[in-house]
């Protein structure tokens, strides 16, 4: 034990033997009674313990163990039983501090070994030293990835979607889905009374873009019919949203459909929570709309490093600008709208193409120009060169269509295009654009397209943009893609008779109101490898911002320039800053984008290392292709433990059988429909589940039962209060009485009156 005298001399260690300081108190006594005689102690910390402080002076240094640590003097504390078994400390002379073991090589000192003046064990400092010299390996987070698809649970059978390689298409066990761009259709085979059904579906959406709003719309309208009749029992519904915006800036709400409340706001960065009480589930949709403020065009580019190694081993990249809200002048255009007038548009479709065309030249201003081209197996035009806008050439327009929109005869792009290519040579002061709607598939396309990139390779920047519109499911939706993307255009297609003509005007309006045209990002002087998913990049337009991804090799540097031309022809540069993003998966957000524009490669080039690209992209982030397939995996949960038991290589009667979906696909177009002029086919037929149901419900019986099972009979029953039901529960029994008498009567007594 080592003390300070009142001289501040120090004084010569006092040995005591082996034993004289225990674990658990053992020999304390006589410890303080030899240092005592010592003349180390103070008399009145002494009378107090071994454990006791002096008021006034310096502490009372505590005892050394063996390996140079401090001991505690706490003779009253419970010890742990386990203490006992520990050695003996021993009371030894000051000893240096030691270095840390694991210190390096720099000469950097490390840390010392003491112990701590809190409740723990005498060894522990020890141990955490040692511990403490192993070095710390931290290892990278891995993002984590979405995969969308379906999956329900009911009773003990679970049921869940899952993207696989095409498959044999003579499978015994089928399910027939639905294409309808809002909707998806799982059926359950069989549902048992009283059981529990879970639902899970997760999916992927785009944000749309409005006077730089960007607005989410989530389904969130639950039917009457799947509130309970009999009982009226409260319901929870919780709704929570986080909002990465991925830009620098500030985030601005806008408006929303519920009432939410702001948990969190880190930069760019929001969390919302909504929570309530409710007696019927909600009857509309969840809407959630901010803005990031922009003075101006700006953007950023997100990088990301890949975590793939099967399909693609280069890393990430996201480039998006802003338009901002500034005042910028549109481009002046010269637009060509070619319509395919064949037989297979008649009836609504060709009636909503006229009367969005007819509004998108109502939306034309003063200084541009414009043209109308209809195709089937001939070609009319409203004029033989471009005409200026007015009023009086719009009149003239829409009488023109009233007169020659009619649906007859067969199919034919190429020859119609190139007219409109030729039109549109001579508009020097302003932007060229051709707007080609079609519903039919032709033989000639990969030459289209040829002709497309030549015209654009000739004519360079003053080329055509060329953008592409799709309805129904018979027209090639990659071929229209491709054109599109080759023409630096917007491709958008229509697969509901009832959106054609909303669609076209918002992909008319995307299009049409270029500010900045001639976009090129100086990043290939700093990289290895760079290349973007499209074939080139887009302009940029007052109604949607620029948003392109793609793969690289090398190092991004911390800023990136971005050229191009405004509408006066001066040069623009804008700075885009990198930012490298760990907590957004870059390859999830563009998987859908990515697929459908390797895919439209894949047909062009019929490349089949690009098909195996785009079948590893399908499964790896659950997206269907046209090189895969969704299957619908059944599986008892009751055997589940018995299967994961089974020796590998053995299968049975336990394993998860396999259903797989038709109808999700657009296919590459319908030739021989085409040919045949068939009706342009759209996703409105209803399933044939419903179907089925309505025939076997139709007869003569099917009036009654709509009468007296009808949802609003049902309704009306569960609000009687419990006299009139005993009332009607009275009648129903008393002419069912007679109805049994009745029957009896004539049975028994009919042969009597014969």
């Amino acid at each position: 034990v080592e003390t300070l005298s009142g001289g501040g001399a120090r004084a010569p260690p006092v040995p005591v033997p082996h034993g004289g300081l225990r674990a658990r108190g053992g020999g304390r006594a006589q410890a303080v009674e030899a240092a005592r005689a010592a003349g180390r102690v103070a008399p009145a910390a002494a009378a107090r313990g071994d454990g006791a402080r002096a008021r006034r002076g310096r502490r009372a240094a505590a005892p050394r163990r063996a390996d140079g640590l401090r001991g505690r003097l706490r003779p009253r504390r419970r010890r742990h039983p386990r203490r006992a078994q520990l050695p003996a400390l021993r009371v030894r002379p000051p000893r240096p501090a030691r270095a840390h073991p694991a210190a390096d090589e720099g000469d950097r000192p490390g840390r010392r070994l003491r112990a701590r003046h809190g409740r723990r064990h005498p060894a522990r400092a020890l141990v955490a030293a040692l511990h403490h010299a192993q070095p710390r390996v931290r290892r990278q987070a891995r993002r984590a990835h979405g995969r969308t698809g379906a999956e329900v649970t009911v009773g003990r059978m679970s049921y869940n979607t899952q993207v696989t390689e095409v498959e044999d298409q003579t499978m015994e066990n089928t399910m027939k889905g639905i294409l309808k761009p809002h909707m998806f259709c799982l059926t359950i085979p069989q549902v048992e009374g009283g059981a529990d059904i879970v639902a899970t579906v997760r999916w992927s959406q785009k944000l749309h873009y409005d006077n730089g709003r960007f607005t989410v719309d989530i389904p969130f309208r639950f039917p009457y019919y799947v509130n309970p009749l009999p009982k009226v029992f409260m319901k929870r519904e919780k709704i929570q949203l986080t909002v990465n915006s991925g830009f620098s800036k500030e985030v601005l709400l806008q408006g929303t459909s519920h009432s939410l409340k702001e948990k969190a706001r880190q930069g760019d960065k929001l969390s919302f929570l909504h929570e309530a009480v409710v007696e019927n589930w909600s009857n509309k949709d969840f809407t959630f709309s901010y803005s990031v403020y922009s003075g101006d065009l700006s953007g950023g580019i997100h990088v990301q490093p890949s975590i793939s190694q099967d399909y693609d081993d280069r890393d990430t990249f996201s480039i998006f600008i802003l338009p901002g809200s500034g005042n910028r002048k549109v481009f002046k255009k010269a637009v060509v709208f070619v319509v395919d007038t064949s037989g297979s548009m008649k009836g609504k479709p060709l009636e909503n193409v006229k009367n969005a065309v007819s509004t998108a030249l109502s939306e034309l201003v003063q200084g541009d120009y414009f043209n109308i081209i209809t195709f089937n197996e001939e070609l009319h035009s409203f004029s033989s060169c471009l005409e200026k806008v007015n009023e009086k050439a719009i009149a003239s327009a829409n009488d023109w269509m009233n007169a020659n929109f009619v649906a007859e005869g067969g199919t034919d792009i190429m020859h119609p295009l190139n007219e409109a290519m030729a039109l549109l040579s001579s508009a020097h002061d302003a932007l060229p654009q051709i707007f080609l709607m079609t519903d039919g598939s032709v033989d000639d396309e990969h030459d289209i397209c040829q002709t497309v990139k030549n015209e654009l390779l000739s004519r360079g920047s003053k080329s055509p943009r060329i953008s592409t519109f799709g309805l129904g499911l018979y027209c090639n939706h990659y071929f229209l893609r491709m054109v599109a993307s080759i023409g630096k255009g917007h491709f958008d297609a229509a697969l509901e008779t009832g959106s054609i003509e909303s669609r076209i005007l918002k992909w008319f309006r995307k299009a049409s109101n270029t500010i900045v045209a001639n976009i090129s990002i100086d990043a290939t002087g700093h990289l290895n490898d760079f290349e973007v998913d499209s074939e080139y990049i887009p302009d940029i337009s007052t109604q949607c911002p620029l948003c392109i991804s793609g793969k690289y090799q090398g190092k991004f540097p911390e800023t990136v320039v971005a050229t191009g031309y405004l509408a006066d022809m001066t040069e623009i540069s804008i700075e885009l800053k990198v930012q490298h993003i760990t907590d957004m998966p870059l390859d999830n957000i563009f998987a859908a984008q990515q697929i459908a524009l390797l895919t439209a490669k894949a047909w062009l080039s019929a490349d089949k290392q690009l098909e195996r690209k785009v079948i590893k992209l399908s499964i790896e982030n659950s997206v269907l292709s046209e090189y895969t397939s969704m299957v619908v995996l059944q599986t008892n949960l009751d055997a589940a433990q018995k299967v994961k038991q089974k020796p590998k290589g053995r299968t049975g009667a336990n394993e998860p059988l396999r259903f797989q979906l038709h109808g999700l696909k657009l296919g590459f177009g319908d030739k021989a429909a085409t040919r045949e002029n068939l009706l342009t086919a759209f996703g409105d037929e209803k399933p044939l589940e419903m179907l089925k149901i309505f025939k076997k419900a139709g007869g003569c019986c099917s009036r009654v039962a709509d009468c007296l099972c009808c949802m609003c009979c049902i309704k009306a029953c569960n609000r009687m209060n419990d006299q009139c039901a005993i009332l009607l529960a009275q009648v129903c029994a008393a002419l069912s009485c007679l109805g049994c008498y009745e029957c009896c009567a004539e049975v028994c007594c009919g042969g009597s009156e014969s």
